[in-house]
């Protein structure tokens, strides 16, 4: 199993879980902390939940630094792992994330079984958060809330500080998962646009 399988595979499993409701964003290597770091897939709806892929071919070198800057921005996440990396895993990753165990069947089809369902996010951080947001939805977002008197020439580290001292962890979470998705919808017009559709 390689992870562009257990992806596919994994992608097909998630959108199976929304039938008939309404579909989720599905993104594929999501950049958290200006591209510090990268998730595997994020899926947005109300939440922002992580699936960090580790196939049975990947080294954990760089898990210890992904829970680090995963723990500060995302609501849930889960470790889709083959059992060869299943229990050095475990060492790693904190105990509110998830964990799906992946396996090949006879037919080369993959299965995923649940080893420990993910948890809320104890510790998310504010300006994390904030830093999914691109600098002139952060401007925006000021405006809503306060006024951009004085920030309108300033550096997007102002304006994220500036967000933080005035905005609690909640209104910041429904703001960014409202312009994550307004974001992808705007991408999708656009992409029909170039194609003619």
């Amino acid at each position: 199993m390689n992870d562009s399988q257990i992806r596919s595979a994994l992608k097909q499993k998630i959108l199976s879980r929304y039938a008939g409701k309404i579909k989720p964003i599905i993104i594929d290597e999501f950049g958290l902390k200006h591209g510090t770091a990268r998730v595997d897939i994020i899926v947005i709806n109300h939440i922002l939940h992580g699936f960090e892929i580790k196939s049975d071919k990947d080294t954990l070198v760089r898990l210890p630094d992904q829970v680090r800057i995963y723990n500060s921005v995302l609501d849930r996440v889960t470790l889709v792992v083959g059992y060869s990396q299943a229990y050095e895993a475990l060492q790693i990753i904190p105990e509110w994330w998830g964990v799906k165990l992946a396996t090949k069947g006879p037919r080369n089809a993959i299965y995923f079984s649940d080893a420990r369902s993910p948890k809320n996010n104890p510790s998310q951080d504010k300006l994390s958060l904030i830093e999914l947001l691109w600098r002139t939805e952060a401007l925006s977002f000021l405006d809503e809330i306060d006024t951009m008197n004085g920030f309108k020439s300033k550096p997007r580290s102002a304006i994220y500080k500036r967000l933080v001292e005035i905005a609690d962890i909640k209104m910041i979470h429904s703001k960014v998962c409202q312009q994550l998705k307004n974001r992808n919808d705007l991408q999708s017009v656009l992409q029909q646009k170039s194609n003619g559709d």
